[in-house]
């Protein structure tokens, strides 16, 4: 009776992606509880469940282990928009869809704006290096700028919108609320992180975006 082969050894290759997404991961909450500075190389590794030599015989420098989770967490914020599929809904639904995608995902992902507070703390200049962040956001503008001239054909937009300044508007009035809302809330006296403020919020946010975009 022949023996049975042995499973051949998995590939290095994969072991490697995955020590590197250990990395990604463990630096990726530990820069978003600390920020850039406060981060610890050793904690990272530690998190990782794998040497500080390993770590940085992926990563050279802390540096860019923050740029590599930056470019990770921007990644995966592009993924998910991907799977709105905003060419194929009526254009009004489409910038709604973003709208409420947007909102939800901030919400979901709070590591993902304290990561963004700590690159502009540190002025943008790792991001600055990677042309890899701007080919991830060219797609989603193309794809917003098309529903708008879609939505302008119609008759149901107004001319003249530029996608970037109207996505950084959406960005905008979903990061500053959830950003600022501890010295928001302490100002004005209410808890906008209850469900209901959740809800109004949103909301107000659609009321804004559609209230720009469609024709009077």
């Amino acid at each position: 009776m022949a023996k049975s082969k042995a499973p051949a050894p998995e590939p290095r290759s994969r072991d490697a992606d995955r020590s590197q997404q250990a990395i990604l991961a463990a630096a990726r909450d530990e820069f978003a509880q600390y920020g850039l500075a406060g981060a610890r190389v050793d904690r990272i590794a530690e998190r990782a469940g794998l040497n500080k030599r390993m770590l940085y015989y992926y990563f050279t420098s802390k540096d860019d282990l923050f740029l590599a989770v930056l470019e990770s967490v921007y990644a995966d914020i592009r993924t998910a928009e991907k799977q709105l599929h905003l060419e194929d809904l009526a254009p009004a639904e489409a910038v709604r869809r973003l709208t409420e995608f947007t909102w939800d995902y901030y919400l979901q992902h709070p590591e993902f704006i304290t990561l963004l507070n700590s690159a502009n703390l540190h002025q943008a200049r790792h991001l600055e290096k990677s042309e890899r962040v701007r080919e991830m956001n060219s797609p989603l503008i193309q794809t917003l700028g098309e529903v708008l001239e879609r939505g302008r054909r119609e008759g149901i937009f107004r001319g003249g919108i530029d996608p970037v300044q109207l996505y950084i508007s959406i960005a905008g009035l979903s990061y500053f609320y959830l950003s600022n809302n501890f010295t928001l809330s302490a100002i004005f006296g209410r808890n906008l992180m209850a469900r209901k403020a959740h809800s109004e919020r949103l909301s107000h946010m659609c009321d804004v975006i559609l209230g720009y975009v469609l024709r009077d």
